[in-house]
């Protein structure tokens, strides 16, 4: 496994994207929103989206360094999901500090999220 975020590993359907907002579940680790979905994709296990905020951040400088961030510490932790989870899921990462934030508190922030997604399925699969 690569430790890459590759073209097919991102979320850029339109219509995937409204499906989180409406019907996906979310988990927070302040600073940072979790929403996810099980979905259907033939190439890849997981697509990720991230987002932040143009109210809260107008200059795009900022905003595209939020983003760099969240995609960067997830392309480096996407390996606790690998061999953990059955089924195909939709990521939304929501930035949702006032402040620039720092490389290490994202990092903490999606690890934690992952960690939590990870117990919230596997015990959603035992339920079934």
């Amino acid at each position: 496994m690569k430790a890459s975020l590759g073209k097919n590993e991102k979320l850029k359907s339109k219509k995937l994207f409204e499906q989180l907002f409406v019907e996906g579940k979310s988990i927070s680790a302040f600073p940072v929103k979790l929403l996810y979905s099980e979905c259907e994709f033939e190439d890849v296990l997981f697509k990720v989206g991230v987002v932040a905020p143009k109210k809260k951040f107008r200059s795009a400088v900022k905003r595209n360094r939020i983003k760099r961030l969240l995609r960067e510490s997830y392309r480096l932790n996407k390996q606790l999901l690998f061999n953990n989870v059955e089924g195909n899921f939709a990521f939304l990462f929501l930035y949702l500090g006032n402040k620039m934030p720092k490389a290490k508190e994202v990092d903490k922030a999606v690890v934690q999220l992952l960690e939590t997604f990870l117990k919230k399925e596997s015990h959603e699969k035992i339920d079934q």
